[in-house]
Protein backbone atom coordinates (compact mmCIF):
# COMPACT_ATOMS: atom_id res chain seq x y z
CA UNK A 1 0.00 0.00 0.00
CA UNK A 2 2.94 2.11 0.94
CA UNK A 3 4.55 1.54 -2.31
CA UNK A 4 1.59 2.49 -4.40
CA UNK A 5 0.71 5.89 -2.65
CA UNK A 6 4.48 6.57 -3.22
CA UNK A 7 4.45 5.89 -7.33
CA UNK A 8 1.05 8.13 -7.46
CA UNK A 9 2.82 10.84 -5.72
CA UNK A 10 5.85 10.54 -8.08
CA UNK A 11 3.99 10.15 -11.19
CA UNK A 12 1.87 13.58 -10.09
CA UNK A 13 5.01 15.16 -8.86
CA UNK A 14 6.25 14.69 -13.40
CA UNK A 15 3.47 16.17 -14.50
CA UNK A 16 3.29 19.28 -12.62
CA UNK A 17 6.91 19.03 -13.08
CA UNK A 18 6.06 19.15 -16.66
CA UNK A 19 3.26 21.65 -16.85
CA UNK A 20 5.36 24.41 -15.24
CA UNK A 21 8.32 24.12 -17.15
CA UNK A 22 5.67 24.80 -20.79
CA UNK A 23 4.54 27.44 -18.88
CA UNK A 24 7.87 28.97 -18.26
CA UNK A 25 9.06 28.40 -21.79
CA UNK A 26 8.37 31.19 -24.12
CA UNK A 27 6.83 31.30 -27.33
CA UNK A 28 9.97 30.89 -29.27
CA UNK A 29 10.52 27.98 -27.44
CA UNK A 30 7.26 26.39 -28.27
CA UNK A 31 7.73 27.50 -32.08
CA UNK A 32 10.50 25.84 -32.18
CA UNK A 33 9.38 22.42 -31.33
CA UNK A 34 7.07 22.27 -33.17
CA UNK A 35 9.24 23.03 -36.21
CA UNK A 36 11.60 20.01 -34.92
CA UNK A 37 8.51 18.36 -34.42
CA UNK A 38 7.34 18.92 -38.05
CA UNK A 39 11.32 18.05 -39.67
CA UNK A 40 11.10 14.80 -37.53
CA UNK A 41 7.89 13.87 -39.25
CA UNK A 42 9.12 14.59 -42.78
CA UNK A 43 12.26 12.38 -41.84
CA UNK A 44 10.30 9.59 -40.90
CA UNK A 45 8.00 9.90 -44.22
CA UNK A 46 11.25 10.14 -46.49
CA UNK A 47 12.51 7.11 -44.37
CA UNK A 48 9.39 5.44 -45.57
CA UNK A 49 9.41 6.14 -49.08
CA UNK A 50 13.14 5.11 -48.98
CA UNK A 51 12.20 1.56 -47.83
CA UNK A 52 9.23 0.85 -49.91
CA UNK A 53 11.53 1.90 -53.06
CA UNK A 54 14.50 -0.28 -51.48
CA UNK A 55 11.59 -3.15 -51.34
CA UNK A 56 10.08 -2.59 -54.46
CA UNK A 57 14.09 -2.67 -55.83
CA UNK A 58 14.47 -6.14 -54.47
CA UNK A 59 11.45 -7.92 -55.36
CA UNK A 60 12.44 -6.80 -59.29
CA UNK A 61 15.87 -7.46 -58.65
CA UNK A 62 14.35 -11.44 -57.44
CA UNK A 63 11.84 -11.65 -60.64
CA UNK A 64 14.33 -11.19 -62.79
CA UNK A 65 17.10 -13.78 -61.62
CA UNK A 66 14.08 -16.27 -61.57
CA UNK A 67 12.75 -15.29 -65.01
CA UNK A 68 16.56 -15.98 -66.37
CA UNK A 69 16.82 -19.00 -64.48
CA UNK A 70 13.99 -20.61 -65.66
CA UNK A 71 15.18 -19.91 -69.28
CA UNK A 72 18.18 -21.52 -68.91
CA UNK A 73 16.24 -24.52 -67.46
CA UNK A 74 13.42 -23.99 -70.48
CA UNK A 75 16.71 -24.20 -72.75
CA UNK A 76 18.09 -27.33 -71.18
CA UNK A 77 15.10 -29.33 -71.27
CA UNK A 78 14.92 -28.48 -74.79
CA UNK A 79 18.44 -29.41 -75.17
CA UNK A 80 17.78 -33.00 -73.65
CA UNK A 81 14.40 -33.61 -75.84
CA UNK A 82 16.31 -33.19 -79.18
CA UNK A 83 18.67 -35.32 -77.43
CA UNK A 84 16.15 -37.75 -76.59
CA UNK A 85 14.24 -37.60 -79.75
CA UNK A 86 17.44 -38.10 -81.56
CA UNK A 87 18.38 -41.21 -79.63
CA UNK A 88 14.82 -42.84 -80.18
CA UNK A 89 15.29 -42.55 -84.05
CA UNK A 90 18.50 -44.01 -84.35
CA UNK A 91 17.32 -47.34 -81.95
CA UNK A 92 14.41 -47.25 -84.24
CA UNK A 93 11.25 -46.01 -82.40
CA UNK A 94 8.40 -44.47 -84.43
CA UNK A 95 8.05 -41.17 -83.87
CA UNK A 96 4.69 -39.28 -85.31
CA UNK A 97 4.69 -36.03 -86.51
CA UNK A 98 1.34 -33.73 -86.25
CA UNK A 99 1.02 -30.87 -88.29
CA UNK A 100 0.85 -27.50 -86.15
CA UNK A 101 -2.11 -25.99 -85.43
CA UNK A 102 -2.13 -22.39 -85.48
CA UNK A 103 -5.53 -19.77 -84.52
CA UNK A 104 -4.65 -17.69 -87.46
CA UNK A 105 -5.30 -20.41 -89.74
CA UNK A 106 -8.30 -23.40 -89.78
CA UNK A 107 -7.91 -26.45 -91.59
CA UNK A 108 -10.83 -29.04 -92.49
CA UNK A 109 -11.09 -32.08 -90.32
CA UNK A 110 -8.76 -35.09 -91.97
CA UNK A 111 -7.73 -38.16 -91.00
CA UNK A 112 -5.08 -38.60 -88.58
CA UNK A 113 -3.77 -41.22 -86.03
CA UNK A 114 -4.74 -40.83 -82.37
CA UNK A 115 -2.52 -37.51 -80.93
CA UNK A 116 0.61 -38.22 -79.69
CA UNK A 117 3.13 -35.24 -78.19
CA UNK A 118 4.85 -33.58 -80.69
CA UNK A 119 8.98 -34.29 -80.21
CA UNK A 120 11.31 -31.50 -79.56
CA UNK A 121 13.14 -29.66 -82.20
CA UNK A 122 16.55 -31.20 -83.93
CA UNK A 123 19.01 -29.21 -84.10
CA UNK A 124 20.37 -29.20 -88.16
CA UNK A 125 23.51 -30.93 -87.00
CA UNK A 126 21.21 -33.46 -85.54
CA UNK A 127 19.19 -33.49 -88.20
CA UNK A 128 22.38 -33.79 -90.81
CA UNK A 129 23.27 -36.69 -88.96
CA UNK A 130 19.49 -38.48 -89.07
CA UNK A 131 19.76 -38.07 -92.23
CA UNK A 132 23.38 -39.73 -92.85
CA UNK A 133 22.27 -42.46 -90.32
CA UNK A 134 19.11 -43.62 -92.54
CA UNK A 135 21.28 -42.71 -95.83
CA UNK A 136 23.54 -45.81 -94.54
CA UNK A 137 20.72 -48.05 -93.23
CA UNK A 138 18.65 -47.56 -96.64
CA UNK A 139 22.17 -48.62 -98.69
CA UNK A 140 22.56 -51.66 -96.52
CA UNK A 141 18.86 -52.64 -96.72
CA UNK A 142 19.31 -51.90 -100.74
CA UNK A 143 22.67 -53.86 -101.01
CA UNK A 144 21.15 -56.90 -98.91
CA UNK A 145 18.29 -56.90 -101.46
CA UNK A 146 20.61 -56.99 -104.45
CA UNK A 147 21.71 -60.14 -102.77
CA UNK A 148 19.40 -62.10 -102.42
CA UNK A 149 17.18 -61.08 -105.29
CA UNK A 150 20.50 -62.33 -107.29
CA UNK A 151 21.16 -65.85 -105.21
CA UNK A 152 17.61 -66.40 -105.80
CA UNK A 153 16.37 -65.12 -109.86
CA UNK A 154 19.44 -64.67 -112.01
CA UNK A 155 19.14 -63.14 -114.82
CA UNK A 156 15.45 -62.55 -114.13
CA UNK A 157 13.77 -58.79 -114.81
CA UNK A 158 13.97 -56.23 -111.54
CA UNK A 159 10.67 -56.29 -109.77
CA UNK A 160 9.19 -52.79 -109.75
CA UNK A 161 8.15 -51.50 -106.16
CA UNK A 162 4.62 -51.61 -105.07
CA UNK A 163 2.60 -48.07 -105.19
CA UNK A 164 2.16 -46.36 -102.20
CA UNK A 165 -1.31 -45.31 -101.72
CA UNK A 166 -4.29 -45.91 -99.82
CA UNK A 167 -4.74 -49.82 -100.68
CA UNK A 168 -1.30 -50.61 -98.65
CA UNK A 169 -3.74 -49.34 -95.64
CA UNK A 170 -5.15 -52.39 -93.96
CA UNK A 171 -8.17 -49.80 -92.25
CA UNK A 172 -10.95 -52.28 -90.59
CA UNK A 173 -14.39 -51.62 -88.78
CA UNK A 174 -13.47 -52.46 -84.85
CA UNK A 175 -16.31 -52.31 -81.82
CA UNK A 176 -14.86 -51.14 -78.34
CA UNK A 177 -15.00 -53.84 -76.41
CA UNK A 178 -13.82 -52.24 -73.21
CA UNK A 179 -11.73 -49.45 -72.44
CA UNK A 180 -9.68 -48.36 -68.96
CA UNK A 181 -7.21 -45.62 -68.33
CA UNK A 182 -3.73 -46.97 -68.89
CA UNK A 183 -2.37 -47.49 -65.20
CA UNK A 184 0.92 -45.69 -65.78
CA UNK A 185 0.44 -43.01 -67.94
CA UNK A 186 -3.01 -40.61 -67.10
CA UNK A 187 -3.29 -39.31 -70.92
CA UNK A 188 -3.77 -42.71 -72.61
CA UNK A 189 -5.94 -45.36 -72.88
CA UNK A 190 -6.04 -49.03 -73.09
CA UNK A 191 -9.27 -50.79 -75.32
CA UNK A 192 -10.11 -54.22 -76.05
CA UNK A 193 -11.15 -53.90 -80.09
CA UNK A 194 -13.16 -56.76 -81.90
CA UNK A 195 -12.22 -56.22 -85.91
CA UNK A 196 -13.21 -59.71 -86.83
CA UNK A 197 -10.09 -61.59 -86.11
CA UNK A 198 -10.41 -64.92 -83.55
CA UNK A 199 -9.77 -62.40 -80.48
CA UNK A 200 -9.66 -58.65 -79.97
CA UNK A 201 -6.77 -57.11 -80.61
CA UNK A 202 -5.19 -54.34 -77.59
CA UNK A 203 -5.11 -50.63 -78.30
CA UNK A 204 -3.40 -48.09 -76.80
CA UNK A 205 -4.74 -44.88 -77.92
CA UNK A 206 -4.18 -41.23 -76.48
CA UNK A 207 -7.52 -39.39 -76.49
CA UNK A 208 -8.13 -38.98 -73.14
CA UNK A 209 -8.32 -35.60 -73.24
CA UNK A 210 -10.17 -35.46 -76.37
CA UNK A 211 -13.03 -38.10 -75.95
CA UNK A 212 -14.74 -39.19 -72.38
CA UNK A 213 -14.66 -43.04 -71.52
CA UNK A 214 -18.35 -43.20 -71.80
CA UNK A 215 -17.71 -42.48 -75.49
CA UNK A 216 -15.64 -44.73 -76.15
CA UNK A 217 -17.33 -47.44 -74.45
CA UNK A 218 -19.32 -49.93 -77.07
CA UNK A 219 -18.22 -47.79 -80.30
CA UNK A 220 -17.91 -48.59 -83.49
CA UNK A 221 -14.54 -47.26 -84.90
CA UNK A 222 -12.04 -47.17 -87.97
CA UNK A 223 -8.54 -49.56 -86.90
CA UNK A 224 -5.64 -49.38 -88.81
CA UNK A 225 -4.71 -52.99 -88.17
CA UNK A 226 -1.36 -53.25 -90.48
CA UNK A 227 1.01 -51.38 -88.09
CA UNK A 228 3.57 -52.78 -86.12
CA UNK A 229 3.16 -53.69 -83.05
CA UNK A 230 4.73 -51.00 -80.59
CA UNK A 231 4.91 -50.93 -77.07
CA UNK A 232 3.36 -47.73 -74.91
CA UNK A 233 4.40 -47.43 -71.34
CA UNK A 234 4.49 -51.03 -71.00
CA UNK A 235 1.60 -52.52 -73.08
CA UNK A 236 1.81 -54.02 -76.81
CA UNK A 237 -0.67 -51.62 -78.82
CA UNK A 238 -1.68 -53.89 -82.38
CA UNK A 239 -3.56 -51.35 -83.86
CA UNK A 240 -4.23 -47.47 -84.27
CA UNK A 241 -7.52 -46.25 -83.86
CA UNK A 242 -8.67 -43.55 -86.49
CA UNK A 243 -9.37 -40.03 -85.68
CA UNK A 244 -10.25 -36.55 -87.35
CA UNK A 245 -8.68 -33.36 -86.10
CA UNK A 246 -8.88 -29.45 -86.57
CA UNK A 247 -7.33 -26.77 -84.67
CA UNK A 248 -10.20 -26.84 -81.69
CA UNK A 249 -10.94 -30.48 -81.46
CA UNK A 250 -10.13 -33.99 -81.90
CA UNK A 251 -12.73 -36.66 -83.00
CA UNK A 252 -13.32 -40.29 -84.03
CA UNK A 253 -14.37 -41.06 -86.84
CA UNK A 254 -17.85 -42.28 -87.85
CA UNK A 255 -18.11 -46.04 -89.84
CA UNK A 256 -20.84 -45.67 -92.33
CA UNK A 257 -24.25 -46.98 -90.71
CA UNK A 258 -24.74 -50.91 -90.53
CA UNK A 259 -20.81 -51.51 -90.85
CA UNK A 260 -20.18 -54.70 -88.63
CA UNK A 261 -16.79 -55.66 -87.19
CA UNK A 262 -13.85 -57.08 -89.72
CA UNK A 263 -15.62 -54.92 -92.47
CA UNK A 264 -12.65 -53.34 -94.59
CA UNK A 265 -12.07 -49.74 -95.50
CA UNK A 266 -12.08 -49.61 -99.24
CA UNK A 267 -11.85 -46.87 -101.67
CA UNK A 268 -12.95 -46.72 -105.27
CA UNK A 269 -9.83 -47.23 -107.68
CA UNK A 270 -7.67 -49.27 -104.85
CA UNK A 271 -8.19 -52.73 -104.80
CA UNK A 272 -7.31 -52.94 -101.17
CA UNK A 273 -6.04 -56.35 -100.81
CA UNK A 274 -2.70 -56.24 -99.26
CA UNK A 275 -2.61 -56.58 -95.21
CA UNK A 276 0.92 -57.34 -94.64
CA UNK A 277 2.39 -55.35 -91.85
CA UNK A 278 3.18 -51.77 -92.92
CA UNK A 279 5.92 -49.06 -91.40
CA UNK A 280 4.63 -46.20 -89.56
CA UNK A 281 6.46 -43.65 -92.83
CA UNK A 282 4.14 -45.26 -95.55
CA UNK A 283 0.44 -43.86 -93.53
CA UNK A 284 2.43 -40.43 -93.45
CA UNK A 285 3.16 -41.10 -97.22
CA UNK A 286 -0.74 -41.47 -97.88
CA UNK A 287 -1.58 -39.23 -95.69
CA UNK A 288 0.51 -36.22 -96.72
Amino acid sequence: MTFRLMSFSLTASCRLFVRSVLRMASPEVVQRLEQRARQADEAINILKTQIQMLKQHAVTAEEQRLKKENDQLRQQVDELKAKLTLAEIQNGVQQVYLPVRTAATETPAAPTAEPAPKPAEVKPEQKQAQKGGKADKAAGKGEKKEKKGGEKKKGGPPQEDKPVDVSRLDMRIGRILSVKKHPDADTLYVEEIDVGEAAPRTVVSGLVKHVPMEEMQDRIVIAMCNLKPAKMRGITSQAMVMCASSPEKVELLDPPAGSQPGDRITFEGYPGLNRMNSKISIFIMVYM
